[in-house]
């Protein structure tokens, strides 16, 4: 299970701090957990907040009890965290199957590499020797990126709106490789999202508004009032 206890971030602006993220308390054991809020509300803050690419300006992050608010990003991967970037990082001179061996954490053979890359609807024999450069779209980024969490398979995988670039690829089968992930991790899976089709499959929705979190429920408690624009009216759909 993973615990925010008081979370606080403040970001220098100028000579001023400006605050991100303002005493933020939630958890996350659920199957699927969506975050969810308008633009510029802090989502993507606490994505790597939770991932450990930033540190908290005040309180606690705890994965199964243990405080991790000080663990780097790799040492937070060992314990069993995968992010994937709103934006994906490209790697030149590295291979789709070193990248996804890489992130399997050890090398594995053509034929499983071209099994995840199939998972994330792309044909394997186009892409498994490319290079993860600029020659990719965002689109082709952001499924190899989901195939690399897959090939993961860590307890808690936190996806930075995965949708984006995703237009050729139907939202369903995006949502299919959410639910082969859970059945094989058994974990959980946070979801920074504002798609409804999104949302519809969470166990759990949170919605955060000017950086501190305004209702949390399950899909059946918060969505409606969210489409009708009582809770967050500045969601964009």
């Amino acid at each position: 299970m993973l615990e925010l206890q008081h979370v606080s971030f403040a970001a220098t602006d100028g000579d001023a701090n400006k605050e991100i993220l303002d005493d933020v308390s939630l958890t996350v054991s659920e199957r699927f957990v969506a975050i969810t809020g308008p633009n510029g509300s802090g989502k993507s803050t606490l994505a790597k907040l939770i991932a450990g690419i930033i540190r908290p300006t005040q309180g606690k992050i705890l994965l199964d009890g243990e405080d991790i608010t000080d663990l780097s990003v790799t040492e937070r991967a060992r314990k069993g965290i995968s992010y994937a970037f709103q934006q994906p990082v490209r790697f030149k001179g590295l291979t789709v199957k070193d990248l996804v061996s890489l992130a399997a954490g050890r090398k594995i053979t053509v034929s499983e590499a071209c099994n995840y890359l199939s998972e994330v609807g792309l044909c394997a024999r186009d892409y498994i020797d490319r290079e993860v450069n600029a020659s990719l779209s965002g689109g082709e980024l952001k499924r190899i990126e989901i195939a690399t969490v897959l090939a993961r398979g860590t307890a808690l995988s936190v996806f930075d709106e995965p949708e984006a670039g995703i237009d050729l690829w139907s939202f369903q089968n995006l949502i299919s490789v959410f639910e082969k992930m859970h059945e094989r991790t058994k974990g959980s899976i946070l979801i920074i999202s504002h798609q409804e089709r999104i949302l519809n499959i969470a166990d759990k929705i949170i919605v955060i508004a000017n950086g501190k979190v305004t209702k949390v429920g399950s899909k059946e408690e918060v969505l409606p009032n969210l489409l009708a624009g009582r809770i967050c009216p500045a969601l964009q759909n």
